[in-house]
């Protein structure tokens, strides 16, 4: 598919090359019938059309090039929009097409986590529980409350019941989902 790619790539870089050419050749045409006066308004018009004919001769034989190397590797051109429908299957093609090169206990592993009921669940922990300012939140609350309790309880000599890392945690979570709700309220957009 790569490859298929890259000749596609390289045959428009060929024909952009040609049409770059063609077109410094008719520049330097029309400043040479520019140039030179003595001609008559006869040969002027004959050398304007010799010129148009060679690059159409060219153009056209470029064009049949490039039609001959992409046979059977076109794809349909498409105007408007994608429906969820086309994208869907999209997608599955191409999962499908992926799949296929992993090994076998990766090829398991994807299918299982590209489930359509593990991937919505995964997109609804992750717009409403696992927000990534929540967790970092938590994690950075959790570091500090922790960190100042341990000083507090060795300094006075007092155990640690092994629950206050825990408890940050989810302090410094609910002050981030509050805050990612507020942020939204006010801006209107989820980013």
């Amino acid at each position: 598919m790569a490859s298929n790619q890259e000749q596609l790539n390289t045959s428009q870089e060929k024909n952009v090359e040609t049409e770059k050419s063609l077109y410094e050749k008719n520049e330097k045409l029309a400043n040479t019938t520019e140039s030179t006066v003595e001609l008559s308004p006869r040969d002027i018009e004959a050398r304007a059309e010799k010129a148009r004919l060679e690059a159409l001769e060219t153009a056209v034989a470029v064009e049949s090039k490039g039609v001959e190397k992409e046979k059977g590797h076109q794809t349909p051109t498409r105007r408007g929009t994608i429906n969820k429908k086309e994208r869907d299957k999209s997608f599955k093609q191409t999962m499908g097409n992926l799949q296929k090169e992993l090994p076998v206990s990766s090829r398991m592993f994807s299918r299982i986590i590209h489930n359509d009921v593990v991937e919505k669940a995964s997109d609804l922990i992750g717009n409403t529980v696992a927000r990534p300012n929540a967790i970092f939140s938590g994690a950075f609350v959790a570091f500090i409350l922790t960190l100042l309790t341990y000083t507090v309880a060795k300094t006075n000599g007092y155990s640690l019941s092994g629950f206050e890392t825990i408890g940050a945690f989810i302090l410094g979570w609910a002050i981030g989902v509050t805050y990612d709700y507020i942020k939204i309220l006010i801006t209107g957009n989820k980013s």
